[in-house]
């Protein structure tokens, strides 16, 4: 599967059902291809399209429980592959990660409150999604 199908679906299961171009839009890719990506995330049973409550001309794509369980498993098996790097660590820099994880935690709450308002104004997030944004006013150096 590739990162961005992965990502999609990650989406989808963190934030619920989304219109196809809000999805483009934070994903960072254009309308054709998030159509052809849904379409084929839905042939392996992973996402599924549901109706609009309020408007019929729209669709919209949501992760069924399949979807749901493979992405948790990926990001399981991701969590049990890191501690296990993080054991060979010296203790030393055990305790230094121990102590970066509240500012860890305060810039993954700011990645999920970024989507949102991204996706809404139909603007697209960076491919690698808000961490990589540069804030307004900064130079990026090439």
């Amino acid at each position: 599967m590739s990162l961005t199908s992965l990502s999609t679906l990650s989406t989808l299961e963190r934030t619920g059902p989304r219109r196809l171009t809000d999805l483009a839009a934070v994903e960072g890719v254009t309308q054709p291809s998030m159509s052809a990506l849904v379409a084929a995330l839905e042939r392996t049973g992973l996402v599924e399209r549901l109706p609009h409550p309020t408007d019929r001309r729209v669709a919209l794509v949501a992760s069924t429980a399949e979807g749901s369980r493979y992405i948790r498993a990926r990001r399981a098996e991701g969590a049990a592959s890191f501690a296990r790097l993080i054991e060979e660590l010296p203790a030393d820099e055990g305790t230094a990660l121990s102590a970066a994880i509240p500012a860890l935690e305060h810039l993954r709450r700011l990645g999920e409150t970024a989507i949102a308002p991204e996706a809404s104004r139909g603007r697209a997030l960076p491919a690698n999604g808000p961490a990589n944004a540069a804030p307004a006013g900064a130079s990026v150096a090439p």
